[in-house]
């Protein structure tokens, strides 16, 4: 700890950021990842430090907006305005304060960095994974509850635990069906209004989290850091891209970027806007890799609590009707299995979630049928649209029926529940 504090005299780093001291007895992972992927993993310690100093950065321009309007003039103004700025441009508000501009100047000034065409590649890969992606997402975030800048901010505020699980995590997927549509992050479509209604949302849990007497500044960074941000835009694009071919799709290195592009996109929109960002599928890896390695996985019951919640919101309860409760009761095995697929087996283990049983081999078993399909769609002209189309469509009926009547919020919640 003494040599690190050293080399990082000057730069803020969480106590919990663990990346030297685990890297020597971190060399097999090294190791398998470069058989793997045919390139070392090991981002130079310049670009680590870099990343792990993004735990400290929040999002200026946000908060400046939200202290200048929300908290001086109230939120029945702040949303006025947003609402008003999103539907005919920031122009359009009257005495817009500089703060207003200055947050709308990030949604409707294009970065020189934007490439349109792969922007829209990018959602269109990422959109082919229908529900797939939901499940795959959902698993894979039980690894991230081991560490505490995860865990902590939900365990607090209570987001993710009992019977909110289900609620935030439909939100979530609203979410990414609507920065994924079709022109969806153009000027007065859903996904740039979503994005815009989420980063003000992550200002608020900011703010009430690091007035929260428990949250230990030091060894977490701040509450939805740049840098833990970042990691969520690659389990968007990287992760998936790679991951779900152990279902049978064929993604390209390419698509994989074009992901990665779209993704940048949509969190510079959410105010994700770090000091480095992985500029193709070699650095996502090294990234990757970092991110396995620096883990204190210090989280204790708060990630044992929030896994198990994760996966019991899908199992029926008394309230629910027969045929209702059948649904559940499948679709909780199913997501069992997917979980012990893509879990590590430890961090399974540690959590004490259900034995899979023959679920465990279900992801397995699509593997045949998701090849096909993906092989008539790459092969044979015209598919790709149709299949677009259909997933586009399936997609959504999937969250529509477990939503119900009610809509994505995206409101940060009232109160701490700790």
């Amino acid at each position: 700890m003494a040599e690190r504090r050293k080399e990082d005299r000057g730069s803020p780093i969480p106590t919990e950021f663990r990346y030297w001291e685990n890297l020597p007895r971190s060399q097999w992972l090294r190791r398998a990842l470069r058989v793997a992927f045919g390139a070392d993993p090991q981002l130079p310690d310049e670009t680590v430090r870099t990343w792990a100093q993004g735990y400290y950065d929040a999002d200026p321009v946000a908060e400046a907006f939200i202290d200048e309007v929300y908290l001086k003039r109230g939120q029945a103004e702040g949303r006025a305005m947003v609402d008003q700025a999103l539907a005919h441009g920031v122009d359009s508000v009257p005495d817009a304060p500089t703060s207003l501009r200055r947050l709308f100047g990030e949604l409707e000034v294009t970065p020189p960095w934007v490439d349109a065409q792969t922007v829209d590649l990018g959602a269109r890969v990422f959109r082919r994974f229908g529900t797939h992606m939901h499940s795959f997402a959902g698993a894979i975030t039980l690894e991230g509850y081991r560490e505490s800048s995860v865990a902590k901010p939900l365990a607090f505020t209570g987001a993710y635990t009992g019977e909110t699980a289900s609620k935030r995590f439909l939100e979530t997927a609203s979410f990414w069906i609507d920065v994924s549509e079709p022109d969806g992050l153009k000027p007065g479509n859903p996904g740039r209004a979503t994005a815009l209604r989420v980063r003000l949302m992550h200002v608020f849990v900011r703010r009430r989290l690091l007035a929260h007497p428990r949250w230990d500044l030091a060894a977490w960074g701040v509450p939805i850091s740049q840098s833990d941000a970042l990691l969520t835009l690659m389990g968007g694009s990287f992760v998936p891209g790679y991951g779900l071919k152990a279902l049978g799709y064929r993604t390209s290195r390419e698509e994989i970027e074009s992901m990665m592009h779209f993704w940048r996109y949509v969190g510079h929109l959410m105010g994700v806007q770090p000091r480095w960002y992985p500029a193709n599928v070699d650095e996502a890896l090294g990234l990757m890799f970092a991110s396995q390695v620096k883990g204190a996985r210090a989280s204790g019951e708060d990630g044992v609590n929030l896994a198990r919640s994760y996966v019991a919101s899908y199992a029926p309860t008394p309230e629910d009707a027969p045929r209702d409760a059948w649904v559940k009761r499948l679709e909780h095995g199913l997501q069992i299995g997917y979980t012990s697929w893509f879990v590590p087996p430890g961090t399974y283990s540690h959590y004490g979630l259900p034995r899979p049983g023959l679920w465990r081999l279900h992801p397995l078993a699509q593997f045949p049928f998701v090849f096909a399909r993906e092989t008539v769609r790459k092969t044979v002209p015209g598919v790709d649209d149709w299949l677009d189309a259909r997933v586009r469509d399936a997609t959504k009926a999937w969250v529509k029926a477990r939503l119900g009547r009610r809509r994505a919020e995206y409101h940060a919640v009232e109160q701490m529940t700790r």
